[in-house]
């Protein structure tokens, strides 16, 4: 697991270096960040941060996200139902990610066969692949009752 710490020490060198101001609502939107263990969207991140009385607005959460990005503890990703949706990434191996199309959770997931094919096709057509990104999307299993078998929801 990594410390907040390391993670903090990295974006403040970082908005050093870019010359951005070290504020902390700035500081607060990486905490609460890399406190989650989920993917989140923008909206969601800024309603939290208002519900643990934090006084940040949409667009410093938005500009906060942004310098996230640039800086590489953060990722972004749109898994097609037009709404981003973010995930911290400093200290995370690489993952793919399960989509339910019932209820839209993310499962992540890891199989070293992927890297595997990403480094023989890199190999094979001259690339030194440095990302790779699949997503999967399907639908749940149900049981009899014809209840999701992941998270217990109707289905059928």
């Amino acid at each position: 697991m990594i410390a907040y710490d390391e993670v903090k020490e990295i974006f403040r060198v970082y908005l050093e270096d870019k010359k951005q101001r070290k504020t902390p609502e700035r500081f607060a939107i990486l905490e609460e960040i890399y406190g989650r263990n989920d993917h989140f969207d923008v909206e969601m991140l800024y309603l939290q941060m208002k519900n643990k009385n934090y006084h940040v607005s949409r667009a410093t959460v938005y500009n906060t996200l942004d310098l996230l990005l640039e800086s590489g503890l953060v990722v972004k990703h749109q898994f097609g139902n037009n709404v981003a949706k973010y995930e911290r990434s400093y200290g995370y191996k690489q993952h793919d990610h399960l989509i339910c199309g019932h209820c839209n959770k993310v499962y992540e997931f890891c199989d070293p066969r992927l890297q595997q094919i990403t480094s023989m096709m890199g190999n094979i057509l001259h690339f030194n692949v440095f990302q790779h990104s699949l997503t999967l999307h399907g639908n749940p299993e149900a049981n009899p009752e014809g209840n999701c078998v992941n998270c217990g929801k109707h289905v059928v």
